[in-house]
């Protein structure tokens, strides 16, 4: 039959693909169905009809997988932040495992790629160290609220719908984070809809309350709160502070980002210091970082740990080496391996990355670390020493083409490459094969019950 959009069938699901959704087949079509795993029947509606493929809608469940588990949110299926709660864990680790091997043969041209099991977060609820929640004039509701009276849809604090900028559901409390972080944010949504402030307009850019950021630290069980606003309304904020940190001691810093622009992005064009300290202190295996409200900070710290001394074993130091750090960020992979290594080098472009790495050092003593703050491309260009080892930690999007280039020809020993994209991975290393080998492959699942997926790739010369 032809596949057509509005039709609805009655399929089974033979397989996850990498970005969450099940696979099936119609007539030879590949169709993606959200809220679909392997070994599912159900009957769904296509909503998207391409060339090549088609997108489709569970309409029911017909008969459940054996890998389906009980989700424990009643967010699940609503709410963007987690999508793969009903999957048993066992599963989704051994899913991430093939979706990397798959982009490094597919995208990356590799025959039989050595892809290590996926290690385990541990927990795999209550793990994420940071929370951003959007405020919204209109509440998105879910299906089982839609036949109750008198809903009041003009205030929202939480989780988007996904795909969507303005669809804002009211969350009560969201698994991913620790169970405090819960009873803040319901205390917070209690002071924001007493404040006599409205909060911001998605669609209007009118309001007042923006985003409520949660920042915990896993190491000394201290929080950081960061209310967004549109404007500074100190005599609003201090009282909710104050109650805030009177009622938990855990709360160690409440600070007030402030930002004119309409761009959705939970971040001040400036701080105003509200109470209490302005950062948190964190660790990562034996070294401490400094968080502010604003730094970059590997989301899952427990599995940061995991990444990292993956990371230092692939680089196989002992001692002697010069390390090269491309996209080093605010350091915490240099300071990692600076006590194996004679001296690591550091590129970033964002000068207060490098500024944060610097302190960073500071604060552990670190004394053979240092930063250059620039354009990777440019400073590669002027860079005088040959490092033995190259760490390749780039942004999702995986690296420019012209530093690649630069790679190849500075030609280093090895190459210790560090993705939180397999199909960027994939495309790099392909650009790298015909130089270089891939020993092996070490994903790190460093987001439960979501797609993503880290990977540690390490690249021997050939």
């Amino acid at each position: 039959m032809t596949v057509k959009k509005g039709q609805i069938i009655d399929v089974e699901i033979a397989d996850l693909a990498f970005g969450g959704k099940g696979l099936t087949r119609v007539d030879g079509m590949a169709v993606f169905i959200d809220g679909a795993v392997p070994g599912d029947r159900v009957e769904a509606r296509i909503f998207k009809k391409r060339k090549q493929y088609a997108e489709a809608r569970v309409v029911q469940l017909l008969r459940p997988s054996i890998d389906r588990v009980p989700a424990p949110c009643e967010y699940s299926g609503f709410c963007g932040g987690c999508k793969w709660q009903f999957l048993h864990y066992d599963k989704q680790l051994a899913y991430k495992q093939s979706h990397v091997r798959e982009a490094l043969e597919h995208i990356g041209g590799l025959q039989a790629p050595r892809v290590h099991p996926t290690l385990p977060a541990n927990p795999i609820f209550g793990y994420r160290n940071k929370m951003e929640f959007s405020c919204s004039d209109r509440r998105w509701l879910l299906p089982s609220e839609m036949d109750q009276d008198d809903q009041d849809i003009s205030f929202a604090l939480g989780l988007h719908v996904p795909g969507t900028f303005h669809k804002v559901l009211d969350t009560r409390a969201c698994l991913l984070q620790p169970a405090l972080g819960n009873q803040v944010l319901e205390e917070v949504r209690q002071g924001m809809r007493a404040s006599g402030k409205p909060p911001y307009g998605l669609r209007s850019h009118v309001g007042f309350w923006r985003f409520l950021m949660l920042r915990h630290s896993v190491a000394r069980d201290q929080w950081l709160v960061n209310l967004i606003t549109s404007g500074e309304a100190i005599e609003v904020i201090r009282p909710m502070a104050e109650k805030l940190m009177d009622a938990h001691p855990e709360i160690v810093s409440v600070v007030n980002n402030v930002t004119g622009r309409k761009a959705a992005i939970a971040a001040g064009e400036y701080e105003v210091p509200i109470s209490g300290q302005s950062k948190l202190t964190d660790r990562i295996g034996p070294f401490e970082f400094a968080i502010s409200a604003n730094s970059f900070f590997q989301t899952n710290t427990r599995s940061a740990a995991l990444l990292y001394g993956k990371v230092k074993e692939f680089a196989r130091l002992s001692g002697t080496e010069f390390v090269l750090d491309l996209y080093s960020g605010t350091g915490t992979i240099a300071i990692f391996l600076a006590d194996a290594a004679r001296e690591v080098m550091g590129m970033e472009i964002v000068a207060s990355a490098v500024q944060d790495a610097e302190d960073n050092c500071r604060s552990n003593h670190i004394g053979n670390c240092r930063f250059m703050q620039g354009d990777v491309r440019e400073r590669l260009a002027a860079l005088e020493a040959s490092p033995d080892v190259m760490i390749l930690d780039p942004p999702r999007d995986g690296m420019h083409k012209d530093v690649l280039k630069q790679v190849i020809q500075i030609v280093p020993p090895r190459i210790v490459y560090v993705s939180c994209n397999p199909a960027t991975l994939a495309r790099d290393i392909s650009l790298l094969k015909d130089h270089y080998r891939v020993a092996e492959v070490q994903p790190v699942d460093m987001f439960p019950h979501t797609w993503h997926i880290e990977s540690v790739a390490r690249l021997e010369k050939l």
